[in-house]
């Protein structure tokens, strides 16, 4: 298998691009915002279309969309965590520009190839080049490593925000500043799994470590690992199995992990879990970490 280009590249790009998917979504599970994930891999579709339309190349309305759509939701939320009803209405008037650009593309007023839609739709990780293969891994590298930067106070405010404020956290600035890793890695997994598919690789593994840990740090490396393995078995059994796309076994062994985190959780009682951070909590006012703690 691996004597072939194509798997070499989609390795080397999934890997990464897994990793990173795994890592932000677990944030993006712990502080409730799934629904967000959905709606940027939308806005993904939309931006890569809008782009596709007028000509240009697809990666820069990917990007362009989802880091200002991401920067827009965190700004637009109630102390930088978009609620249902800002992403209700961001994801509805996607949507809506997502469908005019299908039919400006659809109509080949642009003469943009007629796969391209697909490949934002379903993703195309065995058809990258090398130096696409490298570019993904280096942007989502680059993800990771902010948000390494930022997750100690992220952490933080994503378990309580009137702690971190007291603390001296910039909560609003911080959310924005994760909506745009967000949108970042968004935007590079969508050429991997596909806009419609994102989602899968975003919230799976980071709620199966939910359900497998009650340790944070830990819970962020399982979500990294489930994702990787995930992308990793998905890639053989589309090797394997000439007839199963990539991002459809890949979201399939993700989705099979959360169910079998959930069957776990399930069979120990479904224990409600504390998340306890003594490394925050240590240098906190008092009380702070006992309100924390609960």
């Amino acid at each position: 298998m691996l004597g072939h280009e194509f798997m070499r590249n989609a390795y080397l790009a999934g890997t990464f691009v897994a990793l990173a998917c795994g890592a932000i979504g677990y944030f993006v599970v712990l502080r409730a915002q799934v629904f967000a994930g959905d709606a940027l891999s939308h806005v993904a579709f939309a931006g890569a279309l809008g782009a596709a339309a007028i000509g240009i190349d697809i990666r820069l309305g990917l990007f362009a969309a989802t880091l200002v759509v991401g920067a827009g939701l965190g700004g637009l939320g109630e102390r930088a965590r978009a609620d249902d009803v800002v992403i209700g209405t961001v994801f509805a008037w996607i949507l809506g520009l997502g469908a005019l650009f299908l039919s400006i593309f659809v109509s080949g007023s642009s003469g943009a190839d007629g796969t391209a839609a697909v490949r934002v739709l379903f993703g195309s990780i065995l058809g990258l080049s090398g130096g696409e293969a490298r570019l993904a891994a280096a942007i989502a590298i680059a993800a990771c490593l902010a948000l390494a930067a930022i997750a100690r106070p992220l952490l933080l405010a994503s378990l309580d925000p009137e702690v971190a404020r007291g603390l001296g956290v910039p909560v609003r600035a911080l959310g924005v500043v994760f909506f745009v890793i967000l949108g970042a890695v968004a935007a590079e997994a969508t050429q991997a799994v596909g806009a419609l598919l994102l989602l899968g690789l975003l919230a799976a593994p980071g709620g199966a470590a939910r359900l497998l840990t009650d340790r944070p740090w830990l819970g962020v490396a399982l979500a990294a690992a489930i994702a990787v393995g995930s992308t990793w078995l998905g890639l053989f059994l589309s090797y394997e199995i000439d007839s199963l796309p990539a991002g459809t076994a890949i979201i399939g062994v993700a989705t099979a992990a959360f169910l079998l985190a959930a069957l776990r959780d399930r069979a120990r009682g479904g224990v409600r879990r504390n998340n306890r951070i003594p490394a925050i909590t240590a240098n906190a006012p008092d009380g702070a970490g006992a309100r924390l703690e609960a």
